[in-house]
């Protein structure tokens, strides 16, 4: 069933814990969206979507692209973390203040104060699109919590336990809403239904994920 927590309700920002060391911040990010998306304009500009190959073979129907010290690469080698953009063998472009200074006001609001990412994947979803439930181990260290930053068409999020077969809560995110995740809910499993078609008045037809690890 979808936990469509916030139908009826007005758009300020609201906190739901929805597991020890995770909490869904409903409009946490909308005071500065222009901001926001002028930022990963100029990331995108520098570092391009791409659509990633799975060490199994499979092309990824999300599009990626990363800014920070280091960004997520897959292929046939496998899942890690690059200092270079594997398109262009050139750095990925700094992490925007604006964007850096979200992801640390919102882990802050959910007790993981001082949290300094150097990663962030920039996830493009287009109806049909969607994320299969995964584990995210990559990062050196898991001390640091996850943060996801929902923008544009809303997607229903799949939040599991530390077991694949442990069956999901679904959330629908909507433009705005942040999800934090750690502590002893780091290494849930998690995924993103099929994105529905649909038009958002900021960004038409697609959604624009944003995910803040510590990765070094």
């Amino acid at each position: 069933m979808t936990a469509d927590l916030f139908d009826g309700l007005d758009d300020a920002p609201r906190r739901q814990d929805i597991a020890p060391g995770a909490a869904l911040l409903s409009g946490f990010a909308r005071a500065n969206e222009r901001e926001l998306l002028a930022a990963i304009d100029a990331v995108v500009a520098r570092a391009p979507f791409r659509h990633m190959m799975t060490p199994g073979g499979h092309t990824m129907s999300v599009a990626m692209t990363s800014c920070g010290s280091v960004g997520w690469v897959t292929d046939r080698r496998g899942y890690r973390y690059s200092p270079n953009d594997p398109d262009s063998a050139t750095p990925w472009p700094k992490m925007p203040a604006v964007l850096r200074d979200l992801a640390q006001r919102a882990a802050a609001d959910v007790g993981f104060a001082g949290f300094d990412p150097d990663a962030c994947l920039i996830n493009r979803y287009v109806p049909g699109a969607k994320m299969a439930l995964h584990q995210d181990k990559d990062e050196a260290d898991f001390s640091a919590p996850i943060v996801s930053v929902s923008l544009g068409l809303p997607a229903i999020f799949q939040f599991g336990g530390m077991a694949r077969s442990d069956k999901p809560r679904r959330y629908e995110l909507r433009h705005g809403d942040v999800l934090v995740w750690g502590g002893p809910s780091r290494l849930v499993y998690h995924g993103v239904l099929t994105l529905k078609d649909g038009e958002h008045p900021l960004l038409g037809r697609q959604r624009i994920n944003l995910t803040f690890r510590k990765a070094l």
